[in-house]
This record gives C-alpha cells, structure tokens and sequence, in this order.
C-alpha cells in the first residue's frame, strides 16, 4: 500500500498544479465566484496530495489505520475535489458527493492521527 498512496499523492499533487495553472490562465471567464470554487478545490487537492504522500511514508509505521486513512483521503479526493470541479466548470451539482468527500477528509485526518497514536 505504501507505493499506491505515494504514488497516488504524487499523481494528485501533479495534476493539482495542472489545475492551478489552468484556472490562473484559462479560467477567467467562470467569473469570480466559480473561480474561487476551482481554488478552494486546488487548495484542498494539493493539501491531500501530500496527506497521501504522508500516509504512504507512514504506513510501515502506523500499519492498517494509516492504511485506511489513505484510503479516506484517496476518496476525499475523488469525491469532494471531483464535485467541486463539475460543478464550478461545468455548473453541474453531484448532490452529496461534496459533502460525503468533505467528511472524508475530516475522517483521513483521525484515522492518521489514530495510527501515530496506535503505533506498532
């Protein structure tokens, strides 16, 4: 599991760069409010992409919760980041899947807090 979240956090702090150059460049035209959704949306995905990069480097650590909070933040990403996206871009809502990724996140965070805590 180890490589699949570094490799995962590299992927999604890649493409979060992507996308910040993107909406500095491209984007102008969603106006000021859908704009900001695009960075709160980068914001949160760079902050996640490191947190699966953290999880990977812990895993040997912190073991199955460290584990499962990759996972939590691997699907927060989806979820939230991939809502906030369609709807700012393509002003299409998907219901509760930003909120659903939101607590996601806020679940990742416990479970890697839990596993420093649990240490084997």
């Amino acid at each position: 599991m180890q490589r699949l979240w570094i490799g995962t956090g590299a992927l999604a702090g890649l493409l979060a760069v992507a996308m910040a150059a993107v909406a500095a460049h491209g984007l102008e035209a969603l106006g000021p409010a859908r704009l900001g959704m695009v960075g709160n949306a980068v914001q949160m995905q760079g902050w996640h992409a490191l947190a699966l990069i953290a999880c990977g480097l812990w895993a040997p650590q912190g073991g199955r919760l460290a584990n499962l909070a990759g996972a939590a933040f691997l699907l927060d990403l989806l979820l939230f980041c991939g809502a906030v996206y369609t709807l700012a871009l393509a002003n299409v809502s998907l219901g509760v899947l930003a909120p659903t990724g939101g607590t996601l996140m806020m679940f990742g965070w416990l479970l890697l807090g839990l596993s420093a805590l649990r240490r084997r």
